[in-house]
């Protein structure tokens, strides 16, 4: 099973309104695993991008003036996602941009049928608990340490972290155990003791035959 974890960069909070995507980074998943396949690629928005945005991504104008157009970069974007499910942390904002993007080239927008909301697992499985990427980091303890400012694949890496351990940990199949792993479990099967009698004892069957006698009445077993 093919998943991509997806996150985006903007210029703002507001498609609608004329924001636009300024990063796009992937991390695809095979069978729950990462496999060390991503796409990252930063994006021309044709259009300014504001201080205080570029104090959370670090992206400006000038920088991103280098980089294509969403318009260069869509036939690769696409091609890397593929038919696959998408993994998103508050799916509706980012796959908002990215089909403000492609109704702008007159392309299909992608189904939100496709993605996977990892703020609403979270609240899910942790109900009233705070549900960012952040705090989901802290609680999962997977280190944050670089992230000062955020990035578009570096936080898809860190939120496809957030997701195996939201659908059940790092390692959710006895499948998945190593060398070791299955060393170990063979020499505790080698070591193990073994089954002690379990045979009642003439005393205990004298007594059990007295308290049938004594206290039931026609015994079913006896017929």
């Amino acid at each position: 099973m093919r998943q991509v974890v997806l996150d985006t960069e903007t210029t703002g909070l507001s498609p609608a309104g004329g924001d636009r995507i300024v990063e796009i980074g992937c991390v695809e998943l095979v069978n729950g695993m990462p496999s060390g396949e991503t796409y990252q690629q930063y994006v021309n928005p044709e259009r300014d991008v504001p201080e205080e945005v570029v104090a959370v991504h670090g992206l400006s104008e000038d920088f991103l003036s280098a980089y294509p157009p969403f318009a260069d970069i869509v036939d690769g974007f696409m091609e890397f996602l593929d038919d696959s499910a998408l993994v998103i942390h508050n799916a509706e904002f980012d796959m908002g941009f990215i089909n403000a993007e492609l109704e702008r080239l007159g392309r299909p927008p992608l189904p939100m049928t496709r993605a996977v909301d990892t703020v609403r697992l979270a609240r899910q499985k942790f109900p009233g608990a705070p549900a960012s990427l952040d705090a989901l980091c802290r609680r999962f303890e997977i280190d944050i340490t670089g992230r000062a400012l955020h990035g578009a694949l570096k936080d898809s890496h860190l939120l496809a972290q957030v997701y195996l351990e939201l659908t059940g940990g790092r390692q959710a199949d006895l499948a998945l155990a190593g060398p070791a792993r299955q060393q170990g479990l063979a020499g505790a099967a080698a070591t193990q003791r073994p089954a002690r009698p379990h045979a009642s004892s003439a005393a205990e069957a004298a007594a059990h035959d007295r308290f049938v006698e004594e206290k039931l009445e026609k015994p079913v077993w006896r017929a």
